[in-house]
């Protein structure tokens, strides 16, 4: 497998694959079908959705269109080439529900901020999902079951006429199991016996899912859950949120262990949040946390049973330079993820995407920018908070190419050493013709970082509007906040309200 620094890589040509959750031109948009969050199962067969509503809707991968040969003349032809795969709807379940925490008096909201595939063995699937506070286990299996088209009654002579007489025409009688009127006379001529070969009238097969609930890790978290991850000895987990990081065991729900507690004794000394967590795909004892402040640490649990001190601190050069009101919020970083081979790891933070080498503490191997057109805008940017707005990066299975979201619905491709700094821009539709947002009745709090901005730079950083409006640059209201990339192909799966597109290339 080759990555970033063997071996210069190629610019993809992208094309549309499909839609999954297109609803009408004119219907309008509902808040809780709002996508927040999607992943792809290690495999690639299956495809998560959280949404605000508290849902999670999985897509699997449809192979009834390619009705592929097996024969070895047919491969010869294809190349031994696979089409790109499409996905289908299987199944969804009510995850969360709307709660109130009586002792804080708090509402807690019903959105999944996280989903995470964490095992799958033929019809047999494992999902982790989270809102602000609780995080669940759920097992999803695919049960066959048959669907009876139309199957005539086995009924014997004696049986005719009890039913000839029993139901007559124009009586109006009602069958207890479906409520319809049973018509058996009328399909059926008098004095003739069914065939017996039933299973001539069985439809076909169907594979319905069902979901049960198997554990709720709840009642840990003082703060709102920004990340869970899984570690790859499949026995633990961790969840993040804005102070704490906490190690779970998959058999044990009642309890966990602090490993990171960032919370001063002083709430009024804070000065640093995390933002975002990851276990490290292959070593089960490193985890990778990001701040607020541009950080990355990486901890090694083995050390200390209290992770407080980080074993290595990635940072940014240009994070020692002059620093404002407005670059200490966009130095934040909102998403991290170790590449495949454990030596790399992609960040995002409002205006750049970097792509580090483990071995390399200083800087960057390399910087992607995406947002510093706005930088003259950011006085604007933070009076409509859209500069609190986390944008999701992802990668491909071979480590060459590097995707995220930016607004005006605008997915941003990079391929380094191809020789385009700018990358690849996308615009993404979903529904184009669709109705204004139903807003909620309670407008979307700010992120937990600006609580700890003391609000007096604020006035000295402020300035008014200027004539020109950010408009003209982009689009703020259509932001690509969710992507993901398919494990083992090249296929880019991008959040758009309440749809969900597909780009492969």
């Amino acid at each position: 497998m080759a990555y970033y620094d063997s071996a210069p890589s190629v610019p993809l040509l992208w094309n549309f694959s499909q839609v999954l959750g297109q609803q009408l031109p004119n219907e309008p948009l509902q808040n809780d079908d709002i996508i927040t969050t999607i992943a792809f199962d290690k495999l690639g067969d299956h495809l998560a959705v959280g949404d605000r509503g508290g849902r999670v809707v999985i897509f699997g991968r449809d192979d009834r269109k390619k009705n592929v040969s097996s024969n070895r003349r047919d491969l010869e032809q294809r190349g031994f080439v696979s089409q790109h795969p499409e996905f289908r709807y299987k199944t969804e379940f009510q995850s969360h529900e709307p709660e109130f925490d009586y002792l804080k008096s708090v509402e807690i909201e019903e959105k999944i901020n996280k989903v995470r595939w964490w095992m799958t063995h033929d019809s047999l699937q494992f999902i982790l999902s989270t809102n602000d506070k609780t995080i669940k286990l759920w097992k999803v299996k695919e049960h066959k079951v048959k669907q009876v088209k139309e199957m005539a009654p086995p009924l014997c002579s004696e049986n005719m006429l009890l039913a000839e007489s029993s139901f007559v025409p124009g009586l109006e009688t009602k069958s207890a199991a479906n409520g319809y009127r049973l018509e058996w006379i009328e399909k059926m001529p008098q004095n003739h016996l069914p065939p017996q070969d039933v299973d001539s009238e069985i439809g076909g097969m169907e594979d319905p899912f069902r979901a049960k609930r198997q554990k709720v890790y709840g009642y840990a978290h003082s703060f709102n859950i920004n990340s869970i991850s899984n570690n790859s000895d499949y026995e633990t987990f961790v969840s993040a949120d804005d102070l704490r990081i906490n190690l779970w065991n998959l058999e044990v729900s009642d309890q966990c262990f602090n490993i990171i507690d960032m919370k001063p004794s002083n709430m009024e000394d804070l000065t640093e949040v995390i933002t975002s967590a990851e276990f490290h795909p292959l070593h089960c004892n490193l985890l990778a946390y990001s701040s607020s402040q541009g950080l990355i640490r990486l901890s090694d649990l083995r050390h200390s049973a209290i992770c407080d001190h980080a074993s290595r601190i990635f940072q940014h050069g240009e994070s020692y330079g002059s620093k404002s009101f407005f670059t200490e919020i966009t130095s934040s970083i909102s998403d991290i993820k170790f590449l495949n081979d454990g030596q790399h790891l992609l960040s995002r933070n409002y205006m750049n995407m970097k792509l580090w080498d483990m071995r390399k503490e200083s800087s960057p191997v390399a910087i992607f920018k995406i947002h510093e057109h706005l930088r003259p805008k950011l006085p604007e940017l933070y009076n409509n908070d859209c500069i609190f707005d986390k944008f999701e990066c992802c990668f491909s299975g071979d480590g060459l190419h590097f995707a995220t979201g930016s607004y005006s619905n605008i997915l941003r491709i990079f391929s380094p050493g191809s020789g385009r700094e700018e990358g690849i821009k996308l615009e993404i539709r979903g529904n184009s013709n669709r109705k204004a947002i139903r807003q909620s009745k309670s407008r979307a709090r700010r992120s937990s970082l600006s609580s700890i901005m003391p609000r007096g730079i604020y006035h000295h950083a402020h300035v008014d509007s200027e004539s020109s409006s950010i408009d003209s640059l982009c689009n703020l209201r259509s932001k690509l906040l969710q992507v993901a990339w398919h494990p083992t192909c090249n296929l880019v799966a991008c959040a758009v309200e309440s749809s969900l597109v597909l780009y492969y290339a």
